[in-house]
């Protein structure tokens, strides 16, 4: 029999539904991790040669890679007018586990900080554990 105290505080599951309102997309600087599988399939997207678009869209953080940003910390495909992605069908997979982070789900607290943030959280589908811990576990944030 599974031991109810090793289960994550949301084992029955959460909520989400994105809105595409752009909050996860914005604010304070950060990084938008991307690998090189990630940074092709969005060039293909946008009908740009690979080579063009990482000279233009990416950065390099140490070994890594962020896609770059606005001077304000939005991430440059978030559309300033429609506070859309313009990349949302080749999206990173940091922006595809959102809202399934290590940060947001620490603590039941830390869940309701993002709600706050994000209104798609906390509404919508209800996701099961398996899905959320898949999620999880894809990027570490």
């Amino acid at each position: 029999m599974e031991n109810d105290q090793a289960k994550p505080w949301y084992a029955a599951g959460l909520r989400f539904s994105c809105t595409q309102c752009g909050n996860c997309c914005s604010g304070a600087p950060g990084f938008v991790w991307v690998n090189q599988q990630e940074i092709q399939a969005i060039a293909a997207l946008l009908g740009e040669e690979v080579e063009h678009f990482e000279k233009y869209f990416v950065r390099s953080v140490g070994i890594r890679q962020s896609l770059r940003e606005f001077p304000n910390g939005d991430c440059v495909f978030l559309d300033p007018a429609s506070r859309t992605c313009q990349i949302y069908d080749a999206r990173p997979r940091q922006c595809r586990t959102w809202p399934f982070w290590d940060s947001n789900l620490k603590t039941e607290a830390a869940w309701e900080r993002t709600c706050q943030e994000c209104p798609g959280s906390g509404r919508g589908r209800l996701y099961q554990l398996d899905t959320i811990e898949s999620q999880r576990r894809a990027i570490k944030i």
